[in-house]
Parts: C-alpha cells; structure tokens; sequence
C-alpha cells in the first residue's frame, strides 16, 4: 500500500478551517467530560467537587508533563510531511509512542505512591483530602494510558486525521458519562460511589478510548511496524522531539505550577472560593476553546509549510490565525457574560458563588485577547522551531507578574479572586505582546529541524 502518495495528496488539501473544527469539537468534548464531573458531583456534595478540582489541578501537570512528547511529535511529523519525507515522519512517530509509554508508566507509580503527599503540599482542606486521594490514585494510575492517547493523537492530527482523534473522544465522553450516572446516582441498585465512582468511569471510558486509537493508527497509516523499531530508536529523532518538547513543557510547566502556587493562595481564602474557581474555569473554558483551537490546527499548518520552506506563507498564516481567534474570544467571552448567572446557575445556587464568578467572567472580556496571543502565536513560533522564547517569557512573567501581583492583590489588598484574575490579565497581555514582537521579527525562519535536501530513504526501511 503506498501510504506515502495518499498522505501527500491529503495533506496538500487541508485548510485551517478543515483541520480545526474537528480539533474544536474534539477539545469541547474534553472540557465537557470535566465538566460532566463537575455538575454530576455538584448534584453530589459541592466538597467533592472542590476535592476532585484540586485533584486535577495535580494531574493537570501530569499531562504536561505527558504532552512534551506529543508536542515534539507534532512539530516534527508535520515538517517533514511538509518537506515530503514520509518514512522520517513515521520514525519519529514510532520512537514517541515508545517514549511516553515509559514515561508515562514512571508517573503512573508517582501518583500511585505520592499522589496523597503532594495533596497535603497544596494544604488542601482536611474535609477535601480522603475524596482528592481516592480520585488522584485511581485517574493518576493510568497516566500511561493517556500518555498514549495524547501521542497517537498528535501523530493522527499532523497527518490530517483530525476527526479520527474526535471521534475516539466522542466515545470517550459517552461512556464516561453514563459511568458517572451510574455510580453517582446508584440506578438499578448500584452503590453510588461519588468520587471514587466518577474517577473509575474516567479511567474506564479512557482505557476503552486507547483500544479504540491504536486500531486508527494501524488502519489510517498502515502502520503494521515490526516490533523491533520500538526498540531500536533513532538517537536524532530522540533528540529532536526533546528539543521541541522540552521547553514547550517548560512552558506549559511553568504555567501550570504558577496556578497550583496560586491556588495555594486561594486555599488560605477558604473552600467556597476554591469552589467558585473552579465553577468559573469551567465556563470560561468554552471561551479559551476557540483559540487552543485554532493554535493547534495553526501549528500543524505552519509545521508543514516550514518543512516545505514556504516561510512567507507561514507567517501570513500566523497573523490570519491571530484575528480569527481574538475575533471569536471577544465575542464568546462577551455572550459568556451575558448569560453568567444562568451558567453558573446550572453548578451551584450559592448567591455568593455566582455573584463573585460573574464578575470573574465579566474580566475574561479583557483577559482573553491576551490569552490568544500567547496560544496562536506560541503554537506558530513552535511550529516553525523557535521553541525557547517562549519559555523564557513564560518563566518570567508568569511567576514575576501573575504570581506575584496574585499574592498582593489577592491576599495583601484583600481583593479575593477578583486581584487574582487582574493579574492573570496582567501576565497574558504581557507575554502575548512580547509573542507578537518575536513573530513580526522572523528570527524563527531558519529554525526548522527539516532538511528538505535529506536523502529520501526506501520504504522498506520500516518493513
């Protein structure tokens, strides 16, 4: 079967909008499975609800962690699809899925082990701790299978199968949810388990999910390897996905402990405001969908076009990408607040709660067009292998300013989470302005990690 003419011809069709509605829909459906969680518990104990939001906080680093591979195989199986170098593109894809297995299975024994010590680190309330660990070991156990998941996805994305990813999570979300029914509600004579049943179904739906996308890759890219290249891993494929991977985990990393720091200060201002965090990320994520959206479908593009030299395109793609996603924040952030109370309503009837959340909501108006700048415009300078800037920028403005100015305005001044989400929009227009200057400069033209002057190898290498 000759996969390398078909993957060409399909490539050379794709558009921004073809290869990131499929990303959108697929990435809702993620959001969708926590908040799932959230408003089934929410039907359950609000307590659960803040234990199982501090617990994801824990994993959300996991997955980070997990995701410097996937990044790294994104970036560089689109290059060299750009660059039409199929038999490289399906080496880096082998050696990344080999990678995160190990990796994976070594954070899987993490949580297993420490998960409960790293919840007393975050000085999670003691009424919150027994419901945290229960979830943390159950859904931090499997770290590996979503390891998994997350690389035969990027891999399946930067060949142009976005909807397969979609799909696979389609079917995810559903069992999940009537998992969550199942043994929240207790029909039929379940015993309901509350978190720890919510964690089993999340675990459940995501082992099914694995089965269902190692079938996809096999079938989409006849990828029939013999056992042996699992093994046998090329050092410079190796190489190249932890130049990509690393500081574009960096990034993510310093992001994700800047807001478990922050958090940190959240948990000295009490369970109900751990609560209203949590109820209002869960909104505003239908508003940052559009831009992590679009960032994606966008790196995959520019990673083509930069392995076929096609710089100047590249970055018109950039700046085209940009205006549609500050474009569609502003005007979802806008309908978001608008509707505030009777979204937050659906969580929660704590007046309280909604009251502070909505003006929380009402901020995302001015937060999240800084926000789009850091997403598409990070996403654009790592795809065409510019990949430390932003990790510096990050480091520094994040923890100099979101941190920083989180604890004065928040616990100094006494302004709760509305100083919190001012400083948030203080680090995002910051470091996005900074991302927008760096993309204009084009120091990231000669960055690729493809060679299009590579010596084109025989199919038969992998058979």
């Amino acid at each position: 079967m000759d996969t390398t003419k078909n993957t060409t011809n399909t490539l050379k069709k794709l558009t921004l909008f073809s290869v990131t509605w499929p990303i959108f829909i697929e990435m809702l459906l993620h959001m969708l499975m926590g908040n799932a969680d959230t408003l089934m518990l929410s039907q359950y104990s609000d307590h659960s609800v803040a234990a199982v939001g501090v617990s994801n906080q824990i994993l959300f680093i996991i997955i980070v962690m997990l995701g410097f591979v996937a990044i790294g195989t994104s970036v560089l199986v689109a290059q060299h699809i750009g660059a039409k170098q199929e038999i490289e593109a399906r080496e880096v894809a082998i050696t990344s899925i080999t990678i995160n297995l190990l990796f994976g299975i070594v954070l899987s024994g993490i949580m297993l082990l420490f998960g409960s010590s790293l919840l007393t680190l975050l000085n999670i309330p003691a009424e919150l701790l027994d419901e945290a660990s229960q979830y943390i070991k159950i859904v931090g156990g499997i770290a590996f299978v979503q390891a998994i998941i997350m690389t035969i996805s990027a891999i399946l994305r930067s060949y142009g199968y976005t909807k397969d990813a979609m799909y696979v999570t389609i079917g995810m979300n559903a069992i999940n949810i009537i998992g969550n029914y199942l043994f929240i509600f207790g029909p039929f004579g379940i015993p309901v388990l509350g978190v720890q049943g919510v964690a089993l179904s999340t675990s459940g739906s995501r082992l099914i999910g694995l089965i269902a996308i190692v079938i996809i890759l096999v079938y989409r890219l006849d990828f029939k390897i013999p056992f042996v290249h699992y093994v046998k891993l090329k050092k410079q494929h190796i190489v190249n996905i932890f130049k990509i991977g690393i500081p574009s985990a960096g990034e993510h990393l310093s992001y994700n402990t800047s807001q478990m720091c922050i958090l940190f200060f959240i948990t000295m201002m009490g369970t109900e405001d751990i609560t209203t965090r949590i109820y209002a990320q869960n909104v505003t994520m239908l508003i940052i969908l559009f831009g992590m959206s679009i960032a994606q479908g966008t790196q995959i593009l520019i990673g083509q076009r930069i392995g076929a030299k096609e710089t100047e395109e590249a970055y018109r793609m950039g700046f085209k990408s940009l205006r549609l996603s500050i474009y569609l924040s502003i005007t979802s952030a806008v309908i978001v607040y608008i509707f505030a109370e009777q979204l937050l309503g659906i969580f929660t009837e704590n007046a309280t709660i909604i009251a502070v959340g909505t003006t929380l909501l009402l901020l995302n108006i001015i937060l999240e067009p800084g926000r789009c700048l850091n997403m598409v415009l990070i996403s654009s300078l790592r795809a065409a292998g510019d990949v430390r800037f932003p990790v510096y920028m990050g480091i520094l403005s994040m923890w100099g300013i979101s941190v920083t100015l989180s604890y004065v305005l928040g616990i100094y001044f006494g302004l709760g989470l509305v100083g919190i989400w001012i400083a948030f929009i203080a680090d995002e227009w910051f470091r996005g302005l900074f991302m927008l200057w760096r993309w204009r400069s084009k120091v990231w033209e000669n960055m690729s990690f493809v060679h299009v002057t590579q010596t084109k190898k025989e199919e038969a290498h992998l058979g």
